[in-house]
């Protein structure tokens, strides 16, 4: 049992397992009396192991490397930089604790920034935070930021017509179920489990290990500071197929996991064909529709450079539910050709892999399709975060199956240019989270033609 709430954050930080530090997400707090005490060695581990917390935060947010390279260069934090400072840490607290963070998070946080960059530290303060936050007046630049991000929540849920709809969720990939597993491990059987998974080639262990410790990767997916290193502590998914498949079976079932597979053939197929065939005529939608619309057995007649009849008729959803050309300047700016790229790319199997993976940046996934050409795949990967994912899938269907469930099984936001299609996915295909998430008027007008047969 934990004797004290100082036990828990005077833990040393240079453990050998760093990765499962967090293994029982209790919340830690800052005893002040302590910090003031003589014994330095007990408030330096509490000093360290907060700023530790902000320069991890740092590293793995965009625009952290900036702060951090300022005031390398500098020794200073300028204002428009610690205003960004402040927004990525209240808004890591809100992913994880929601719109109201415990005091002694919101303290460990104003300590773990003074002690990262010293040159922010008010001499004249008891502490040195406390224009960060100050926990007796709940006031600081932290404080003044949650109250504005709680008023903005507030005003959204009084103007929202959707009642039963959480203002503070988009209920996409990244966000938090309540997911039941059976026969989970915890502490060291987690931990050996994980061990045992770098080094066992028996992939009977390595698909039961990974159901195992199912709930432990949910916690460090939707864990801000950790969700990142998840190939790296479960590298598995790197090389054995079908453990995509596997976790997010596990978070919705047999009966949604089949829904893309029965769905598609039997019925939504010709019917994106039938309404992609109403668009606007552009030579890129003539070689798709062209590609989508042939018979199989005629490939050796069509160009190489166009997808068969599958993959066509997938990019047609994708064409369908792209963005209309906008001047709003918070407007998705994209070619239907680089949307495209953003679901699939071809890969010559004569080529290093690498070479693809290399330039792309950003976590959201894509399929790669290693081939001789378009028109002649032998295998599918999924790319995230420039790893390469190998699909259990020998069709484009499936591999797109792959695609939209690797979203969830590691908690990335679908791409911004593609989110009409992936939602519309979501909804009308695989019925996740229907009435509960935004949908634009693009993709509730495209499921009414759909599934009531109007064009």
């Amino acid at each position: 049992m934990q004797s004290s709430c100082t036990d828990t954050l005077s833990v040393s930080s240079r453990s050998s397992d760093s990765d499962l530090s967090f293994m029982s997400p209790k919340r830690r707090c800052i005893d002040d009396t302590l910090m003031m005490s003589p014994r330095r060695d007990s408030s330096d581990d509490i000093s360290l192991q907060a700023k530790e917390l902000v320069k991890t935060l740092l590293d793995a947010k965009p625009g952290g490397e900036k702060i951090l390279k300022e005031y390398t260069q500098t020794g200073e934090v300028k204002d428009p930089l610690r205003q960004k400072l402040v927004n990525m840490v209240v808004a890591a607290m809100i992913e994880q604790y929601g719109t109201a963070p415990p005091m002694d998070v919101r303290t460990r946080y104003a300590l773990g920034i003074v002690t990262l960059f010293p040159c922010l530290k008010d001499p004249y303060s008891e502490k040195g935070y406390e224009h960060f936050f100050d926990s007796k007046s709940n006031e600081g630049y932290i404080a003044w930021k949650l109250k504005n991000m709680q008023r903005e929540l507030s005003s959204g849920s009084r103007r929202g017509s959707n009642t039963s709809r959480d203002p503070s969720s988009n209920r996409g990939p990244q966000f938090a179920r309540a997911v039941t597993a059976e026969h989970q491990l915890e502490g060291d059987q987690c931990r050996e489990a994980i061990s045992l998974l770098r080094h066992t080639t028996d992939e009977r262990q390595i698909f039961l290990k990974m159901e195992q410790t199912f709930q432990y990767r949910q916690a460090l997916i939707h864990d801000s500071e950790k969700c990142e290193t998840l190939l790296s502590v479960f590298p598995r998914f790197l090389d054995t197929r079908g453990l995509v498949l596997q976790d997010f079976q596990m978070m919705f079932g047999e009966e949604i996991s089949s829904k893309l597979m029965e769905k598609w053939e039997t019925s939504l197929r010709q019917k994106v064909i039938k309404e992609a065939n109403n668009l606007t005529r552009t030579p890129m939608l003539e070689s798709l529709l062209q590609s989508a619309q042939e018979n199989p057995e005629d490939n050796e007649e069509s160009s190489e450079s166009a997808w068969k009849s599958d993959m066509a008729a997938l990019l047609l959803l994708v064409y369908l539910l792209l963005p209309p050309p906008s001047g709003k300047k918070r407007a998705v700016k994209i070619t239907v050709r680089e949307a495209l790229s953003h679901v699939v790319w071809f890969h010559k199997s004569c080529r290093n892999l690498q070479e693809t993976t290399s330039s792309v940046q950003g976590r959201q996934p894509y399929i790669l399709a290693v081939g001789t050409s378009r028109r002649t795949i032998n295998d599918y990967y999924i790319v995230v975060d420039r790893q390469l994912i190998p699909c259990k899938a020998k069709s484009s269907i499936s591999a797109f199956d792959e695609l939209f469930k690797a979203h969830y099984v590691f908690g990335i936001s679908y791409d911004q240019a593609l989110h009409n299609m992936y939602t519309f996915v979501q909804t009308t295909i695989y019925n996740i989270d229907v009435g509960l998430c935004h949908e634009s008027p693009r993709v509730k007008d495209l499921r009414a033609k759909l599934l009531n047969g109007v064009n």
